[in-house]
């Protein structure tokens, strides 16, 4: 028995050691593949931006942000501005854009009338209240020039002028130091907001007392549907009608300073050591078949692209207003398609397009 037990001891002690040496390899590799898949996996908190085949640009704007350390990496993907819906406007909520209109116009709201007669030839959606954007800058120059302050006085742009309400740039630099003639100038042909508010702050009595201006002129001229909070358009709470903003261009008409600036094509300004060439944001007073007496365009998210002009067409003088335009140049369409329709047909549209 005891021979027996002592043969069979070599064989059972090499059975155990293979036994625990494959248990071993065993564990060894299952460490080994645990390994592998860590390398190859991310960590649980990590997670890792891969280039699909159906939305590259999706891909690209993926970003990776760390926080604490490689282990504790988040993925958060940043939908690219191209891929986000369009922001409504105010009139596109409202339905506007769906009221019929025999020129089949891309603004939601239209108005053309006779600057001499006050004949209304066309109005879409006329009773429609919107957000006016920069179109404010129209009632901003008329304040300033009835004022009569002093337009060779240096004004500065300061930390206050920087838009905090959109986020828009300027390249009017805090500390740039222009005459008011020259603000004045930019903010009407060229939109810029910086210099429409350092000509409110530099009102007597400051914005407050500018703005409270603008609303008393506002009334002074029948606008009885328009307010107005701030001198540049940014905020959506400036808003008006298409009849009240053909009574401001009708009176901001009466001044050549106000006509000559707003329709001037270009302008070089001396900034600092620097000379920039600004350019009129109405592409129309570049085009010699246009004869514009005045003009602003306007544009923000909430009030669509807006533009309103003093053109002599078909040999009448006219009052033009788009607002909520969708598209970037159909503003521009639209009074195209008005002197297309006066110059060939001329009739008054029909009128009972009030929204």
């Amino acid at each position: 028995m005891t021979r027996r037990l002592s043969r069979l001891l070599p064989r059972l002690s090499l059975s155990a050691l293979s036994l625990a040496l494959l248990i071993g390899l065993g564990g060894w590799a299952g460490q080994a593949d645990a390994a592998q898949r860590k390398r190859v996996s991310p960590a649980p908190k990590a997670a890792k931006v891969v280039k699909s085949q159906r939305s590259a640009k999706f891909a690209k704007a993926s970003k990776v942000v760390r926080k604490g350390g490689a282990r504790a990496a988040a993925a958060r993907r940043v939908v690219p501005a191209a891929l986000e819906p369009a922001r409504l406007s105010v009139g596109q909520i409202a339905g506007l854009h769906e009221t019929p209109d025999a020129l089949s116009l891309k603004s939601g709201v239209a108005f053309v009338m006779d600057q001499d007669t006050s004949e209304v030839l066309l109005a879409k959606n006329p009773e429609a209240v919107l957000p006016i954007a920069s179109l404010t800058k129209l009632m901003t120059s008329l304040v300033v020039v009835e004022a009569g302050l002093s337009l060779d006085e240096m004004l500065e742009i300061s930390e206050a002028d920087i838009d905090t309400e959109k986020g828009s740039r300027s390249r009017l630099a805090v500390g740039t130091r222009l005459s008011r003639l020259e603000m004045l100038h930019l903010a009407l042909m060229a939109s810029e907001n910086r210099a429409a508010n350092a000509l409110g702050r530099h009102y007597p009595g400051g914005l407050p007392a500018f703005v409270a201006a603008m609303n008393r002129k506002a009334i002074a001229l029948g606008m009885a549907d328009t307010r107005y909070v701030e001198p540049t358009g940014l905020s959506s709470l400036n808003r008006s009608t298409a009849p009240d903003l053909a009574r401001l261009v009708k009176a901001a008409y009466q001044f050549p300073l106000i006509r000559e600036l707003s329709t001037s094509p270009e302008r070089a300004v001396d900034v600092g050591a620097r000379t920039v060439q600004f350019r009129n944001t109405n592409g129309l007073v570049r085009n010699p078949t246009w004869d514009i007496g005045l003009q602003k365009t306007g544009y923000i998210a909430e009030a669509g692209r807006c533009l309103v002009m003093q053109a002599e067409l078909a040999g009448r003088k006219l009052i033009m207003v788009f607002l909520d335009s969708a598209g970037k140049y159909s503003r521009l369409g639209d009074a195209e398609r008005v002197r297309r329709w006066l110059e060939t047909d001329g009739r008054p549209a029909a009128r009972a397009s009030r929204g």
